[in-house]
């Protein structure tokens, strides 16, 4: 498939429920980062690499890209924990409010979805069983509950049944499974086949691996194959050529990123430009890097006060900045901004013709960690279709996948 025919691929593209999604590109949640004010700068980048879709009819539920919030737990949403709700704010823009949500008891996860359903307005609903945190899987959470096939289908079908009569699609994202003799996948993409649900979203890794090594895209191949539902490819994507080779060999009817977009939201516009079979923009330099920050900066203080929005975006510097030439002392200033003026004040020095440092292209971006043995409660290998187990202490407040 040349780079030709993924503006061909724009009269199928990918659909969700009755949500058409073109680009077929999703933001991965990932915690403290796809809060409203990231997920509005990547939808504005996105936008800016399709500029034929900026005032489409909403009547049509066209998406260009899905943005989906950070994780939420089932449990904390429907025993109304504050620090949970607080989460679920969406920008007044937003054509499509996506939320995935964390859960192992099917009685809270539908209840939940009924509320984001409900309560508040939410287009799509992802459910998440990626995390390969230990103290999420050493409980049976996680990435480890696919394992348990009934209690998989029981959860899956509580969300379908309980977003069916908003309208709402129903996804799930998942690993390759626990480790490379206990894989999962192909039984998660059966069930979720059979259940309803909407989409699978494969990350090409087991929870052994964490995010070390390579995502095995052949993986992703393997469930195309197995199921009729679309498929969106995870792992390792971390330009648009990446997403453009996955889709190529996987046959994949979309794209997550994760990692590659930290500090580079603009990697939602060179998505969008080159699934829409343009070539791929130029490299913004340090000064367009600079604007993007400030823009970040500014839509954090607008969601969360300047106190709050400030100290949220210090983590995204280093990000922003991998590979450019900023002296030190600015470096570590701009870590610790607590104002817009401070921010103006810091660049002001810099050179804004400083071109991107072409050599951090197409490198790991974030944690990767090593792998490691996974963390099960005991005998939870013995018996895959198992309905009865302790999760309690599975409900954590975590991210990942």
């Amino acid at each position: 498939m040349g780079v030709r025919q993924f503006s061909d691929q724009r009269q199928g593209d990918l659909r969700i429920g009755d949500i058409r999604v073109d680009p077929p590109v999703v933001l991965a949640p990932m915690a403290g980062v796809t809060n409203a004010a990231f997920r509005t700068l990547c939808r504005e980048q996105a936008l800016a690499g399709r500029p034929d879709t900026v005032g489409a009819d909403p009547a049509e539920r066209t998406a260009t890209g899905l943005y989906v919030c950070e994780m939420i737990t089932s449990r904390g949403l429907v025993e109304g924990d504050e620090t949970t709700r607080r989460m679920l704010v969406f920008d007044p823009a937003e054509p499509v409010r996506s939320v995935q949500l964390y859960g192992v008891d099917p009685v809270y996860v539908g209840e939940a979805t009924k509320i984001l359903c409900a309560e508040y307005g939410v287009s799509h609903v992802d459910l998440n069983f990626g995390c390969p945190v230990p103290k999420v899987t050493r409980r049976g959470g996680g990435a480890a509950l696919p394992w348990k096939r009934k209690l998989l289908a029981a959860i899956l079908h509580a969300a379908v049944a309980a977003a069916e009569p908003y309208g709402v699609p129903v996804t799930m994202k998942t690993r390759m499974g626990i480790d490379a003799d206990h894989l999962t996948f192909l039984d998660a993409g059966r069930i979720a086949q059979d259940v309803g649900c909407a989409a699978i979203a494969l990350h090409g890794r087991t929870a052994a691996q964490h995010y070390s090594g390579a995502a095995d895209w052949d993986a992703i191949a393997e469930l195309v194959s197995h199921v009729d539902i679309p498929v969106l490819g995870n792992g390792d994507i971390w330009e648009a050529s990446d997403a453009v080779a996955m889709v190529r060999r996987t046959g994949c009817a979309g794209v997550v990123i994760g990692r590659g977009c930290l500090g580079r939201p603009w990697l939602f516009r060179d998505l969008a430009t080159t699934f829409g079979g343009e070539p791929e923009p130029t490299l913004p330099t340090l000064g367009e890097v600079v604007a993007m920050m400030r823009r970040h900066l500014h839509l954090l203080v607008h969601y969360m006060g300047e106190y709050r929005g400030s100290r949220e975006f210090r983590k995204h510097v280093a990000w922003y900045l991998k590979g450019f030439s900023v002296p030190q002392p600015i470096r570590h200033n701009l870590g610790l901004v607590s104002s817009m003026e401070d921010f103006d004040a810091l660049v002001a020095g810099l050179d804004p013709a400083q071109p991107f440092p072409r050599h951090t292209l197409g490198l790991p971006r974030g944690r990767q960690g090593s792998p490691r043995p996974v963390t099960l409660p005991h005998g939870w290998l013995d018996d895959q279709d198992g309905l009865t187990a302790d999760l309690a202490s599975a409900e954590l407040d975590v991210s990942g996948g």
